[in-house]
């Protein structure tokens, strides 16, 4: 349950050439209402999953190559979409994901992705680009990298992907093993996966 965060990061997916034989530079907007992260967080009992949103993200292609790329990410937006699960029981999940003992929201509403790299690639599931960048959660800062799947188009770009962070690195402990002994059943793992859809467009 501890996501994302983000992100995140396709952005760097959105690394590739746009429209190859467009010259200078372009400067695209993700569409936060067409992009979406996905989280999900197990434990010993079971798992949780839900969603966050983008709250906003640019990128840059200079001669039909990314030069940058950054995304903002809304921590106060984390939502519970277990199924079977009550309105009311989600509502005090996301509070506790919002609490300190998670992403400590009131103090840190933002996460952000800044693309560093992306490198050409052959993988399962179409992806064709590894991506790497930092991703800021908690104010901590750590280096990650991913497979993308990423299609290009004159308009924009579109990139979806999954990866898996240690939610322990950004300083996310509740109910982590590596931290806490004698949990028992109340062990919730520190891996985290993500699964992003993005697209990004001309401004």
């Amino acid at each position: 349950m501890k996501t994302l965060i983000l992100a995140i990061a396709f952005l760097a997916g959105s690394t590739a050439v746009i429209a190859s034989g467009d010259e200078g530079k372009k400067d695209l907007n993700v569409d936060t209402s067409k992009s979406q992260i996905e989280w999900v967080g197990k434990k010993v009992t079971g798992q949780h999953q839900g969603t966050l949103d983008i709250k906003s993200g640019t990128l840059s292609v200079v001669d039909g190559m990314i030069e940058s790329a950054n995304i903002t990410i809304d921590m106060s937006s984390i939502m519970v979409t277990d199924e079977g699960m009550d309105d009311e029981t989600k509502g005090n999940l996301k509070g506790h994901l919002s609490s300190p003992d998670f992403f400590n929201v009131a103090e840190h509403s933002s996460a952000s992705f800044q693309l560093t790299s992306f490198k050409p690639m052959k993988g399962e599931n179409g992806a064709n680009y590894v991506i790497s960048g930092k991703l800021t959660i908690k104010g901590i800062t750590n280096d990650i990298s991913f497979p993308a799947k990423v299609d290009m188009s004159k308009g924009g770009v579109s990139a979806s992907g999954n990866l898996v962070i240690d939610r322990s690195k950004w300083d996310i402990r509740y109910g982590s093993g590596s931290f806490f002994d004698n949990l028992g059943d109340k062990v919730i793992y520190d891996d985290v996966e993500i699964g992003f859809n993005l697209v990004a467009s001309s401004k």
